[in-house]
């Protein structure tokens, strides 16, 4: 195998550099009769040549590009999909390095990009941050809008379905949430999270991250949407820990006792009614909203009214029993008759 080793690159034309590095890298590869220890290192052995013609001078970006379309085209054949990945990484950390010193058109290097994350079966990770110096904003706006664009034409998985993830779907993913992550983008965060809109806890990521982000009211709209799909269940508890924490922190505190009052209505238990009353008694209504909510009490919450009115009269401590609650456990007495 070391007769596959061609060392030297300075003054190579670039034509003939390309056809040696990729025909040794294809030769490795398709030698499936040939131990993979051997055929490794004969690609480690392409990669030291790739560095080197890096180093020399121009003509290793091209190189580097056709080099790392070879190596991704072969992976799903290979086997040793870990160490090829590792490799892969190492030409596009080459390949990133040469566009520094070749500058390419940035829109040119975005859709080759965006073409070896979403155009293979098996595609790499590209990190975007060592390419940003290279895109310049224009790349960088094209990349955006090409990936925004594709990724918008998927269907959003609804609540209660299995969404189908095609090789496509995950690619873009992964292309999105790369793009958020460099960007810091908010907006592309929301974009990728609402994709996948088949749980409760789904929407909670799209409020969390508006929240983080300061901006309450599209945190509170998503409590909302995810509370009205829930029914109430699952991550409901949390979406309304959510809406209520961030009612406070603004100030809202009508909303944040509204929250609670229409959390322990849909779901009657004296979980729910403790939490409304901290919520409504820390802000100071609570004798109004606890007569409207144990009015709205129907006949089949017999075990509920017990358990407040027990709890009620446990709080009691020392004074005589308020009349609201003498009241509330004859009721109680009246029903279980």
């Amino acid at each position: 195998m070391s007769g596959w080793r061609v060392a030297g690159w300075v003054g190579v034309r670039l034509d003939v550099a390309v056809d040696v590095l990729t025909g040794r890298a294809a030769a490795a590869l398709a030698r499936v009769d040939v131990p993979w220890s051997v055929r490794f290192d004969e690609l480690a052995s392409v990669l030291a040549d790739l560095s080197a013609l890096v180093r020399s001078g121009p003509g290793g970006r091209v190189v580097a590009q056709e080099l790392a379309e070879v190596l991704v085209a072969a992976a799903p054949g290979v086997g040793h999909r870990a160490a090829l990945a590792g490799l892969v990484d190492r030409v596009l950390d080459l390949h990133a390095v040469a566009c520094l010193a070749e500058p390419p058109d940035g829109r040119e290097l975005a859709a080759w990009l965006l073409k070896l994350q979403t155009g293979f079966v098996e595609p790499p990770e590209v990190r975007l941050a060592p390419y940003a110096s290279s895109l310049g904003e224009d790349g960088l706006a094209f990349y955006r809008a090409e990936a925004v664009a594709r990724f918008e034409r998927l269907p959003v998985i609804g609540f209660g379905r299995t969404g189908r993830y095609d090789r496509e779907r995950w690619a873009l993913l992964r292309v999105m949430e790369e793009l958020a992550e460099f960007t810091g983008d908010v907006d592309l965060q929301v974009l990728v999270l609402a994709r996948d809109l088949s749980s409760g806890w789904h929407y909670l990521q799209v409020a969390t991250v508006l929240r983080d982000a300061g901006r309450s009211e599209e945190a509170l709209e998503w409590v909302g949407r995810g509370l009205a799909a829930t029914g109430g269940r699952g991550a409901a508890t949390r979406l309304v820990d959510l809406g209520v924490d961030e009612c406070l922190r603004a100030g809202w505190v009508e909303r944040a006792v509204e929250l609670r009052r229409r959390a322990f209505l849909a779901h009657p238990a004296l979980e729910t009614y403790t939490r409304l009353r901290a919520v409504a008694a820390g802000v100071g209504v609570w004798p109004s909203v606890r007569a409207d909510v144990l009015a709205q009490l129907g006949e089949g919450s017999d075990e509920v009214l017990r358990q407040v009115v027990e709890a009620e009269l446990g709080a009691v401590s020392g004074g005589s029993v308020p009349e609201w609650l003498q009241r509330l456990r004859a009721e109680l007495a009246r029903r279980e008759r």
